[in-house]
């Protein structure tokens, strides 16, 4: 009876299949055994191309993402500014165009340098291009201050700071053009804030005065970076003090040119006329004066970048926006002060 049950036949049959399927595998396994581990390494290194190319995505995105939210913190601050001076020149009846401060309130209520400023369509560009070369500055500089504090890499900064650079060039030569057009509105610096413009020298900066707020930022220097940056601090001395000895000297053939002859008395016509052809003669040296100042300042940015190392030009070049920008925050203070 247990050799005629079909319970046991199928059993059998299907004890027998399981074998063959089994020696099958056996047989065919051990001939992929070497391609599956070889795609097995191939698969593992590009999961971890692919785990590494995410990170870097991860953390760049991070960076930007905190930048832009320091930019609107920022945007917010100033705009909140503006709102509170725009209030009080209301409340005042006076009017502020854009990019001005109440203590230029002569200016624009009919001062002479005013209304020339004002009537220049030269000056009136340079003073919307300058508005925004600054906006595009504090964005570089937030980007530039998000870099340095997540220390990344030298290739990724050396882009920022060729970018920060890049900018600097662009003002330099927004100025030659503005020199052009009106330079007495660049040399005055109505388009500066008025605290800046108490450290103007020829429509800008002192390179040399520059140099010394910078050397303490990008401290420790090597030795041979001390002795170059004196030798840049000497030479810019000199060349500023050359041209200041030649605005000088302008100034008084001005003076004397315009005072020959009596003063006070009906002028002759033809004298007077021959005074005023001479005087604006020299006036010409002066924007020649301007163009030579900017030069020193241009060279001795790109001679400061050949000497540091890409993390020190990063950290000078982050100082240095932040002194022209707490000069202008001082300046709306300034202007937000109480008064009797």
């Amino acid at each position: 009876m247990g050799d005629n049950s079909p319970r046991t036949d199928t059993s059998t049959d299907m004890e027998g299949d399981a074998k063959l399927d089994d020696g099958h595998h056996l047989t065919t396994g051990g001939s992929n055994t070497s391609d599956h581990e070889a795609g097995t390494k191939n698969g593992d290194s590009k999961a971890l191309r692919r785990l590494a190319q995410n990170r870097e995505a991860a953390r760049k995105s991070r960076l930007r993402k905190k930048a832009y939210v320091q930019q609107l913190e920022s945007s917010r601050i100033k705009l909140n500014q503006l709102e509170q001076e725009l209030q009080r020149a209301r409340q005042q009846g006076l009017y502020l165009g854009p990019g001005s401060y109440s203590g230029d309130q002569n200016a624009h209520s009919g001062g002479a340098g005013g209304v020339n400023a004002n009537n220049s369509a030269g000056a009136a560009a340079f003073d919307m291009e300058y508005a925004r070369w600054v906006e595009e500055q504090h964005r570089q500089m937030s980007e530039l201050r998000s870099a340095l504090q997540a220390h990344v890499a030298d290739t990724e900064l050396r882009v920022l700071v060729d970018g920060g650079m890049a900018h600097y060039e662009e003002i330099f030569r927004m100025k030659a053009v503005a020199a052009k057009a009106d330079v007495f509105h660049l040399v005055s610096g109505m388009w500066k804030t008025p605290a800046e413009r108490c450290f103007m020298w020829m429509g800008g900066f002192r390179p040399s005065e520059l140099l010394k707020i910078l050397i303490p930022q990008i401290e420790p220097l090597t030795e041979q970076q001390v002795v170059n940056i004196c030798n840049l601090q000497q030479s810019s001395q000199q060349a500023e003090d050359a041209l200041s000895q030649g605005m000088e000297a302008l100034q008084q053939s001005l003076a004397d040119t315009l005072s020959a002859g009596s003063l006070g008395s009906s002028p002759n016509v033809a004298n007077y006329m021959g005074q005023m052809a001479m005087a604006m003669g020299k006036l010409g040296s002066l924007e020649t004066f301007v163009r030579q100042a900017d030069s020193l300042r241009q060279q001795t940015l790109q001679q400061m970048h050949r000497i540091l190392t890409t993390r020190q030009a990063a950290r000078g070049l982050l100082a240095m926006g932040d002194y022209f920008a707490r000069l202008r925050a001082l300046s709306s203070l300034w202007s937000a002060r109480p008064r009797e």
